[in-house]
Formats: C-alpha cells, structure tokens, sequence
C-alpha cells in the first residue's frame, strides 16, 4: 500500500516543541536570538532579531526526529506565514553529517503553501554550496528552517504544517 503524505509536524495534532531546537549564531560568537514557540491560534512560531554584531547573521531552528526512510516522496509541502522575508528549508539526511541540504524560498506575508522537491535541496554548510549530490530521501533525521539575510532584522515565520508528499 502507498502512503500519499508523511506529517513531520502539524500543529492541529501536535502540541509539543520539545524536538524543536533553536541554533543561532551565538554558537560562533554572534548575538542573534530566535526562539520558538506556539502562539494563541496552536501555530508553531519562530521568531527573533538576527544582528550582524561580532560576525553573525542567523538564526535557525531543527525539528528533529527518528530517522525516516523517505524515498517513497519527492518534496516537502509545507503551509506558512512569514514576513515577506527570505528563508531557508533544510534538512539533514543524518544528524552526523556536518552539512545540510537547503532550499532558499521567499515569504509573501499570508498564509502560503510552498513545495520544494528533494532533487532542489542542496548541500551546503556555512553556507558554501558543496559539490556531492542533492537530497534524495533516502534517509532524513531533521528538517528545519534558517534566516539570515546579511542584515540586522526581526522576524517570524508561523509554520502551521511540515508534510511530505
């Protein structure tokens, strides 16, 4: 039997963050500040100020899970309401590895849909694109999202619904 759709996270069913983790770039000195946490209507928010102060510039935030054998999709949908502001989705195939694979997308400022086929998430890590293959879904342990403009700048992005289709 095939299974149409795979819920990561959906915030009508799921009133926990607790394998929600916000990384920002303090870990590199920096002094930008996300945090993440549900608003009055149940949505998960990711919210904060990213500073350039000390070389930084990010905030992210990781939903991490048991690892899910993924090759039966081929992207993620996901329903969200940014700021007009750019994002990144990224996800990890394995928590080891030291990169991720990420799409850049750009918020309109109502509640949205956006899709990103696995085969258009990129390696990179720290931002330098790297030379190995796209995301194939094999295998995936995390998936998350990242702002980091290269300006100082609030932000908040509502997620409602992480799926794989």
């Amino acid at each position: 039997m095939t299974v149409n759709s795979y819920s990561i996270f959906d915030c009508k069913q799921d009133n926990d963050l607790s394998n929600w983790i916000v990384v920002d770039d303090v870990v590199m000195g920096g002094r930008s500040t996300g945090n993440v946490q549900f608003d009055s209507e149940g949505h998960a928010v990711f919210s904060g100020d990213v500073s350039l102060e000390n070389n930084g510039g990010f905030s992210s935030v990781r939903c991490r899970f048991e690892a899910l054998k993924a090759d039966e999709f081929s992207k993620f949908v996901v329903r969200l309401k940014g700021d007009g502001k750019n994002y990144q989705l990224r996800t990890k195939a394995n928590l080891n590895d030291y990169y991720s694979y990420i799409n850049n997308f750009t918020t309109t400022g109502e509640w949205e849909t956006i899709e990103i086929p696995f085969s258009e998430m990129k390696p990179a890590f720290r931002g330098r694109m790297l030379d190995m293959n796209n995301f194939s879904g094999e295998s995936m342990e995390e998936v998350g999202f990242l702002i980091g403009n290269k300006e100082a700048e609030s932000f908040a992005l509502k997620i409602d619904k992480i799926e794989l289709k």
